[in-house]
């Protein structure tokens, strides 16, 4: 009986443990799960990124590879780079994230490698990838079907659209969040606030995560409460700049919120949070927000549905005129349903959303593609 340790290399992220987006956080608690259940576990980065260059930290091989600086090319060529890089060595599985990086599949095809790849969202659709960027999502993720071994899909809606688009068959391995309680609830008096005195929106002031249609219905209504928006963009944004200049003295800009603390305590302190993305399957903020235990009002897609159960955790509104401002009128006359939404929020990520559950799901995908 062969009980030769499986060796994996994930390709796609920034690196471990450098934590800026899902990409990063997904590696980081897939990796050291995967190395706790014996399984050896190489990550690749971008060289340019760490100061340091560590070959193991926590038990997790890393490879450092340089890329350019320009930012819409050095992860296109770092992933080409490290594709290459891992078809010359002996591992068993070559795990890649990210759609974008479908054609370079061609290349472990060629070199008969087993691989899978996490295709996450619909980038193709998003508004910041107009023209020539949202044909080659298109294309890239048509590639990712015809190249890799195994898609994966964080959602059983995300699944529907990889059949129907590209009659391509997925196997559905959602996204995950970890359970936590507030333990620090003065952290929030850094910016004058109280508990239950908020609403939250947490992501980047990009088109698709609606931002401007919850503060337009925000500032229509006759709410008693705050508005706090977490998150901006990196660079000079006329949507962005647009909705900051918006004059209201219930809304306050945080920009970018570090403090791992700090950014909890405003989750769980929140009197609800507003879910606005459009695009994509399994969105690691709304499991965040529901792990943390808030109360969650949504924009209504296919996804959210699918992330809250339908109805069971969540109110939604939609881009009606008016539908949203309705609904922030009637909960702050009678807020029963959001502290039964509050109640119940992490009952949803214990039942369907653990990281301990993706990782079981992981290994056992690379369990049939070994054969085993």
């Amino acid at each position: 009986m062969n009980n030769k340790r499986l060796r994996i290399a994930i390709i796609g992220s920034r690196g471990y443990p450098y934590v800026y987006s899902g990409y990063e956080t997904f590696v980081k608690e897939l990796s050291e799960r995967l190395v706790k259940q014996n399984i050896d576990v190489t990550v690749y980065c971008h060289k340019n990124l760490f100061k340091e260059s560590p070959p193991q930290v926590n038990g997790i091989n890393l490879v450092y590879i340089k890329t350019i600086e320009k930012k819409s090319l050095s992860q296109f060529i770092h992933s080409f780079q490290s594709i290459l890089n891992a078809c010359f060595l002996n591992y068993d599985i070559i795990l890649v994230v990210n759609s974008a990086n479908g054609p370079f599949g061609l290349i472990s095809k060629v070199f008969r490698k087993k691989t899978a790849i996490n295709v996450d969202g619909l980038e193709w659709l998003r508004p910041k990838w107009k023209g020539l960027g949202a044909k080659y999502f298109y294309w890239a993720s048509k590639l990712s079907t015809k190249f890799y071994n195994e898609i994966i899909t964080d959602s059983f809606e995300m699944a529907k659209i990889y059949k129907k688009e590209f009659n391509a068959d997925s196997t559905v391995i959602a996204y995950g969040a970890n359970i936590r309680y507030s333990s620090k609830p003065e952290l929030i008096k850094k910016w004058d606030l109280e508990k239950n005195d908020y609403y939250l929106i947490v992501g980047r002031l990009v088109p698709d995560n609606n931002a401007d249609l919850i503060v337009n219905e925000f500032v229509k209504s006759d709410s008693k409460k705050k508005l706090v928006i977490i998150g901006d963009v990196p660079y000079q944004d006329e949507y962005a700049a647009k909705i900051k200049k918006v004059e209201d003295d219930r809304i306050l800009f945080t920009g970018y919120v570090n403090d791992q603390d700090e950014l909890a305590e405003l989750y769980h302190n929140c009197f609800a949070y507003f879910h606005g993305h459009e695009f994509g399957g399994t969105n690691p903020t709304m499991l965040t927000a529901m792990a943390y235990g808030c109360a969650v009002i949504a924009l209504d897609t296919p996804f959210t549905r699918e992330m809250c159960d339908n109805e069971k955790h969540a109110i939604y509104f939609t881009k009606e005129m008016g539908y949203l401002k309705r609904i922030i009128e009637e909960v702050e006359k009678n807020d029963s349903i959001i502290n039964s939404l509050k109640a119940i929020s992490r009952n949803r990520i214990a039942e369907n959303y653990t990281w301990e559950k993706i990782t079981n799901q992981y290994i056992s995908l690379f369990n049939k593609m070994m054969g085993k």
